[in-house]
């Protein structure tokens, strides 16, 4: 199932048959996607399944009422910043009052009048789009400062190390060469350099320290290579649209991801198997792009690891696996990104709603429904390119995007 597209999705919470259906006719012809519900249990039920992007609340219902069942809306994390507009006959001020201070957004008085109703909901829904483009541009920034200034703190004193190490290692070989003369030339020591011979293990050190330094020269050449990468993911320093090499961005992403790669005791380490065709260089938002791949490979590792989590002998016969490749299309005028993984899947109605604000399947707390949101005002309408999904539950997903090569 490919898609790359977005309908917004509308809750209706009305007790009467009348008012249902008049609004689900007008708002599906209208292009919105719209579930129903009859009364407020109903559609705290419905809600966890469908997180819509706005929902009209009738007040006056059977059982909970429109303001108890905002006043519960609002209590759950999962579904506090979905937009709530009231449809009440009531013209009374003080309940219009109580309802706003509840967090619902906006009132429709009844008889409904369909300009009226299609004009709030659109306002509405674009107040949020606008909320969820400044939360990117601010995370955006924070991270990008946060990466920059961690890079920066590191870099002085690993080039000060990495810059001695090799002054340090000539004058050790210096130290052993005189030291070897020294050994050459006395036949017959002192008893207390024989006994200090002895106590640290001269010629224990004399084969160990080379490896010490030829060590340590392995890990501040790693930490350099860390750093490189976070200054890359930033581009803190650079302007916003530049030619760049989309290579060097996900080799970086997965830089910086490696250790979420590595083997843990309820699991194997997944593989990153890389099909790189060469590219030109794109004119993208480097930063924006590379938060792109982040998130991707982000819900991807965690696919694998929940699919792992379900199977059994996971550290044996079953291995996580990430495949990342990429191409030119066919008029070589955008390039082709796409990040697959034999993870957990997808089923249709979840890559139905995948690119929808605020839409996850992740328990409260561990995810914000925004990455991938983010990800695709990114890459289709920043970038003019495309994203794509396509998923087989149980076997895995597969992100697919383009962006212009010339922007």
């Amino acid at each position: 199932m490919n898609l790359n597209w977005q309908q917004d999705a509308i809750l209706i919470v009305d007790d009467t048959p009348t008012n249902l259906k008049l609004l689900f006719e007008m708002l599906n012809n209208s292009g919105f996607k719209v579930s129903i519900a009859k009364n407020g249990e109903s559609a705290l039920e419905k809600v966890h399944d469908i997180i819509p992007n706005l929902i009209l609340l009738d007040v006056m219902m059977p059982g909970i009422d429109g303001f108890e069942t905002c006043r519960r809306l609002k209590a759950n994390p999962k579904t506090k910043d979905i937009p709530v507009i009231f449809m009440t006959a009531l013209a009374d001020t003080v309940d219009k009052v109580k309802g706003l201070q509840l967090g619902a957004v906006d009132y429709i008085t009844k008889p409904i009048e369909y300009e009226e109703v299609l004009a709030r909901i659109n306002v509405h829904l674009e107040l949020r789009k606008t909320q969820l483009k400044l939360i990117q541009k601010e995370k955006m920034s924070s991270l990008g400062v946060l990466v920059a200034g961690i890079a920066h703190e590191i870099n002085n004193p690993v080039n000060f190390i990495s810059g001695n190490l090799s002054h340090a290692q000539r004058y050790i070989d210096d130290l052993f060469k005189l030291l070897n003369l020294y050994e050459i030339n006395t036949s017959h020591p002192i008893p207390e350099i024989q006994d200090l011979h002895q106590e640290i293990e001269l010629d224990f050190i004399k084969q160990d320290l080379p490896q010490v330094f030829a060590s340590m020269l392995v890990g501040t050449s790693r930490v350099k290579k860390i750093v490189q990468a976070l200054r890359v993911f930033s581009r803190l320093d650079e302007s916003e649209i530049k030619s760049v090499d989309l290579h060097e961005g996900i080799d970086s992403t997965l830089m910086i991801l490696n250790n979420r790669f590595k083997a843990k005791s309820e699991r194997s380490e997944i593989e990153v198997i890389k099909n790189y065709t060469q590219l030109p260089l794109v004119e993208c938002n480097a930063g924006e792009i590379n938060q792109v791949f982040m998130n991707i490979l982000v819900n991807a590792i965690d696919a694998i690891e929940e699919s792992l989590m379900t199977k059994k002998d996971s550290l044996t016969e079953n291995k996580g696996a990430i495949q990342i490749y990429t191409a030119l299309t066919h008029n070589q005028k955008s390039a082709i990104i796409k990040i697959s993984d034999n993870g957990i899947g997808m089923s249709q109605d979840v890559q139905i709603r995948i690119f929808d604000q605020f839409f996850t399947t992740k328990p409260v707390g561990q995810g914000t429904g925004l990455g991938l949101a983010i990800a695709h005002q990114v890459i289709v309408e920043k970038h003019r390119g495309t994203l794509e999904v396509t998923s087989v539950p149980k076997q895995g997903s597969e992100f697919i995007m383009t962006i212009p090569v010339n922007g």
